[in-house]
């Protein structure tokens, strides 16, 4: 009992965090590409950006870093059909559900979304 129990405990908490780590990028993968679809559309802002991730990450605990760009330079005035890119990363370290990570730690998760430009040029 006393060598099964801490190889039981390794495989237990390590499910759990692999659990975590593909339901956090899941989430972040689904936000991407929400504010990606948003931000190729016209007359779209950052504001209204981060409140496509915001709602497409509500109730998850989640506030991940956002960066938004565009070969083209500004991405709110890239013309179709350059790229624009949204990319969301979050240290696992925040996310974790065992409080300090037992496998993933000092990782950051990370989600990205390319899709051309709707703009008119």
């Amino acid at each position: 009992m006393a060598l099964v129990l801490p190889v039981f405990l390794a495989l237990i908490f390590g499910t759990i965090e692999a659990a975590r780590l593909g339901m956090v990028t899941q989430l972040l993968n689904v936000a991407a590409r929400e504010a990606c679809r948003t931000a190729v559309l016209p007359g779209q802002t950052e504001a209204a950006v981060r409140g496509r991730i915001d709602s497409a990450l509500i109730g998850s605990g989640i506030t991940p870093a956002i960066r938004i760009s565009s070969p083209a330079g500004d991405w709110t005035t890239a013309p179709a059909p350059n790229r624009i890119t949204v990319r969301l990363s979050v240290p696992f370290d925040q996310v974790s559900w065992l409080g300090d990570p037992f496998a993933f730690g000092g990782r950051d998760v990370v989600a990205e979304a390319t899709m051309s430009s709707e703009k008119d040029g």
